[in-house]
């Protein structure tokens, strides 16, 4: 009876203890939206205020016309320029990414020095945002596909190395224990029991960083001067707001029909 009475008090100890750090993860959270609501000099009040006078404006401005309308093969034409960007952007980092993942994997390293440095780069690739790529690479190879292309390719690199490290690490490692018993060699081994069983999983990984790559390639294209982007940005500058609208919800559709299309492909592969 003791013993039960006081894993009950352990439980209950617990329980409290847990619901404390939520209470004070919420105050510090509350505290800090406070803190930079005073320090950025917003409001939320006047923020949430003006929303009807926006969606006013939008509803009077952005509604476009048949003569807008006109424009839209040129608007798929340039779509279908950023999607293929993105996509071979995507699978080319992919390609790398599986090879600097097999190298920084605790599970199928081939030395320390190796891991360390495959995993050093794949952090310094990642921690730059694509849109800092762009800029860097506008640089020196000027305004071009290219440039979006290299600045999707980096941004897609260092997120997808690390992605698959952890598909890799969380693979068995009964599979890969049990191929080194019998002698098996390091690509015997790759190719048998480490990549047939993370493949599903960096496939999604790989539809995932396309789909979050189109997102990205409208604003590369900005800084590029490629792609919808482009498009988007000369329309802007000129205040035609029918065209942007159009070429907005057009970038909206094809985001919406590719990730129902990865969905698709995830629920048959997982």
């Amino acid at each position: 009876m003791s013993k039960t009475s006081t894993l009950k008090a352990s439980d209950i100890n617990i329980i409290q203890k847990k619901n404390l750090m939520l209470l004070l993860t919420v105050v510090i959270i509350v505290a800090l939206t406070m803190l930079a609501s005073y320090i950025t000099d917003y409001n939320h009040i006047d923020g949430l205020t003006s929303i009807p006078a926006a969606i006013s404006w939008m509803a009077s401005n952005m509604i476009f016309s048949q003569s807008t309308l006109a424009n839209l093969s040129n608007v798929l034409r340039l779509l279908w320029e950023t999607i293929l960007i993105s996509i071979v952007a995507t699978t080319t980092a992919s390609v790398f990414a599986i090879l600097f993942a097999l190298l920084g994997s605790s599970l199928t390293y081939i030395n320390k020095p190796f891991m360390y440095l495959a995993k050093i780069i794949a952090s310094m690739s990642r921690n730059i945002p694509v849109v800092a790529w762009a800029l860097i690479l506008v640089i020196s190879f000027g305004t071009n596909s290219m440039t979006g292309f290299l600045a999707l390719f980096f941004g897609s690199f260092g997120f997808l190395v690390r992605a698959f490290i952890e598909t890799i690490d969380e693979g068995s490692r009964d599979s890969v224990e049990a191929l080194n018993a019998t002698g098996a060699t390091y690509w015997h081994t790759i190719f048998k029991a480490v990549l047939p069983g993370s493949m599903p999983q960096m496939f999604s990984w790989i539809l995932f960083m396309i789909e979050t790559n189109i997102r990205s390639a409208t604003l590369v294209g900005l800084l590029t001067g490629t792609g919808i982007g482009y498009l988007f940005d000369l329309y802007y500058k000129q205040l035609n707001y029918e065209m942007v609208t159009l070429i907005t919800l057009a970038i909206v559709v094809a985001v919406l029909i590719i990730e129902a299309f990865s969905n698709l492909i995830r629920r048959e592969i997982l």
